[in-house]
């Protein structure tokens, strides 16, 4: 195989330069935890390993929601739901999840759920795959790219996009198991392990009159056309 390893990427697809996988943690410990700020976790559970949120965030004010009870785990509910858990003057300053995004059945309905509950002006973070192995079945329901993010957090929904993209190019390769056609020949460019989204609120929106099937596409699509044929 090449020593040329850009050969791995799509040039259309940049890493975050604040948020890629290996930054995420540091970039918003960094700027938030700080007296008075609020901060929400989603999916904060131990799972992999041992979580520092609670400590790295020992200036501000900090909430693990997961749908389990367990280690780092405040308050145990559903992410559709999760205004629900909280009390209406409830706001916080950063929400932000990694590696659940794919786990939620509908979510669209989870960035409504976030948008109800992050202040104006407030952060949010997410974290999910773009390309990654089965897990977690049988709720594992999506994957995503930096785009499909910034559709889900779109200024119709009140959110401006400060940076997105996908970081950690990864190699496929189609095994002697799949259709003979495809066998054994790789998958080398444009496939990623990892996208984020890292975005601001900047708009109250009238959420009785808000629908997903009701917005215009160019909204969320930020005026970009599907690629024209060739």
């Amino acid at each position: 195989m090449s020593n040329d390893h850009t050969i791995f990427l799509d040039h259309n697809v940049s890493t975050p330069p604040r948020v890629s996988h290996s930054k995420w943690q540091e970039f918003l410990y960094k700027n938030f935890n700080k007296n008075g700020a609020r901060i929400l976790e989603i999916g904060s559970r131990e799972v992999a390993g041992a979580s520092s949120a609670r400590k790295r965030f020992s200036m501000a004010h900090y909430t693990g929601f997961d749908y389990y009870s367990g280690n780092n785990v405040d308050v145990v509910g559903d992410a559709h739901r999760l205004s629900t858990y909280f009390e209406n003057e409830e706001k916080f300053d950063l929400i932000y999840s990694s590696a659940c995004f794919e786990h939620f059945a509908m979510p669209w309905v989870v960035a409504i759920e976030i948008y109800k509950l992050l202040k104006l002006g407030g952060i949010i973070f997410v974290e999910t795959h773009f390309s990654f192995s089965s897990h977690e079945r049988p709720w594992h329901f999506f994957q995503f790219s930096d785009m499909g993010l910034k559709v889900l957090f779109s200024k119709a929904l009140g959110f401006k996009c400060i940076e997105a993209g996908m970081s950690n190019p990864m190699v496929g390769i189609f095994t002697s198991l799949a259709d003979k056609h495809l066998q054994n020949t790789a998958i080398i460019p444009k496939l990623y392990c990892h996208s984020e989204y890292l975005g601001k609120k900047v708009k109250e929106i009238d959420l009785n009159n808000f629908a997903w099937d009701k917005i215009d596409i160019n909204e969320i699509v930020d005026n970009t056309k599907y690629p024209e044929p060739r």
